[in-house]
């Protein structure tokens, strides 16, 4: 147990570190390349799709199954799934609409870099403020998964990374336009990211007492529940937006496609 702490800390301190690489990108990648961001963000989407439906779902359903029979096992299953949803829809509603981090505009023209330095400054520093509470229950989830089962942590710690990437970037770009500081601006998108890490080791210290195929099967489902909630209102919205045709959908099916491939494999 006490290796796969270490591996599941690792983990979960490696994807939460790629907001970071976001923050750098930002300043290297093209911003007129929507079509790569498009794809990327369905990349990120099919995996956590795939992965929350076919291994997380699963293994919640086998443990709780296994700890309290059919149907109980089956019902509670489904109901932490929904209650997974439900923490998403909260957390969302802490942040004001207009704030939240998937509305930041990554392609900002000359008239976007011209307003105001101070509205910039705020937007960038709320979206910081709003990754991290999305960030938060993502380092549970991979802290978790990787506790139980290191190689479905690996996969789980892969898809959170690609998607923190655009996150990370989506909090750098405002700040770097309102400030020109480009360590503040790297500076805010790594931090963004530690919430990951703090949240497996916040969840693992309350929840280790605790630990038993019955909470695990909980935790499976609940995780299950953000990581859909997370691509379909997040994700996908933002990648349609971003892309053209349907570079969203290639993005979606080959993360499918790679994560069906690596879950037979490993």
């Amino acid at each position: 147990m006490s290796d796969n702490v270490f591996i599941a800390f690792s983990l979960t301190l490696l994807a939460g570190l790629s907001t970071g690489v976001g923050g750098l990108l930002a300043f290297l990648v093209k911003r007129n390349n929507t079509k790569l961001l498009s794809i990327g963000l369905g990349f990120s989407a099919g995996v956590m799709i795939y992965v929350s439906f076919v291994e997380l779902f699963r293994q919640a359903e086998i443990s709780l199954v296994g700890h309290m029979g059919d149907p109980m096992g089956k019902w509670i299953t489904i109901g932490s799934f929904f209650a997974g949803m439900l923490v998403s829809v909260l957390l969302d509603k802490l942040v004001p609409e207009n704030m939240s981090y998937h509305e930041v505009d990554v392609n900002a023209d000359q008239a976007s870099r011209q307003a105001s330095v101070e509205k910039l400054n705020r937007m960038g520093m709320f979206t910081a403020f709003a990754i991290a509470l999305h960030n938060f229950p993502e380092g549970l989830a991979t802290f978790v998964g990787a506790l139980e089962n290191p190689a479905l942590g690996v996969s789980l710690a892969a898809a959170i990374a690609i998607h923190n990437i655009p996150e990370g970037m989506s909090v750098a770009l405002p700040i770097y336009y309102a400030t020109g500081n480009t360590v503040q601006a790297v500076g805010y998108a790594l931090l963004s990211g530690l919430a990951e890490p703090i949240g497996g080791i916040v969840g693992y210290v309350i929840l280790k007492s605790f630990l038993n195929e019955m909470v695990f099967g909980i935790a499976f489902a609940a995780v299950a529940g953000i990581m859909v909630y997370i691509s379909l209102d997040e994700l996908l919205p933002m990648a349609r937006e971003s892309g053209t045709g349907h570079s969203e959908m290639f993005g979606l099916v080959v993360g499918m496609l790679v994560m069906a491939v690596s879950l037979l494999l490993f």
